[in-house]
């Protein structure tokens, strides 16, 4: 694991903003065993400074669901206002820009909906890496709108 973790760090170094996907704050609110070093690895980083990172309110959406689901709305309050507070995280509204961002990624790359605005969101906002456990992400590159 040590290794993933100097990989993802080494990787990490060279973006000054990163977009993040819904999937790293639920491998780390859930302490999922595999992925939490990394994501713990991730968000330090953006915590302390080392880099900015951005998400889109389809995460507020995604990972408030479940405490929804479960009639637990003070979780996803508090979901919310971790999202909200994360140091040098920006948290962003999905816009004109955002969306015609998102429909030339999905034309190209026949992703789903969610997860173009998701990718349209961080490039929008000068991200130059999208971190994802989804690889059918990884084909995607910026484009023009």
């Amino acid at each position: 694991m040590a290794d993933a973790i100097g990989r993802l760090t080494a990787r990490l170094q060279v973006h000054e903003i990163i977009g993040l996907d819904t999937s790293i704050f639920i491998y780390h609110i859930e302490a999922h065993p595999r992925y939490l070093p990394l994501t713990t690895a991730a968000l330090t980083g953006v915590a302390q400074g080392e880099r900015q990172a951005v998400t889109s309110v389809i995460t507020l959406m995604e990972l408030t669901v479940r405490p929804h689901q479960l009639e637990r709305p003070a979780v996803a309050r508090h979901y919310e206002a971790l999202l909200t507070h994360f140091p040098n995280l920006l948290l962003v509204d999905v816009d004109r820009a955002v969306a015609r961002r998102a429909a030339a990624l999905r034309a190209r790359y026949r992703v789903r909906p969610a997860d173009a605005l998701q990718v349209a969101a961080s490039l929008v906002h000068h991200a130059t890496a999208f971190l994802t456990n989804d690889r059918r992400l990884a084909q995607l590159s910026p484009c023009s709108t």
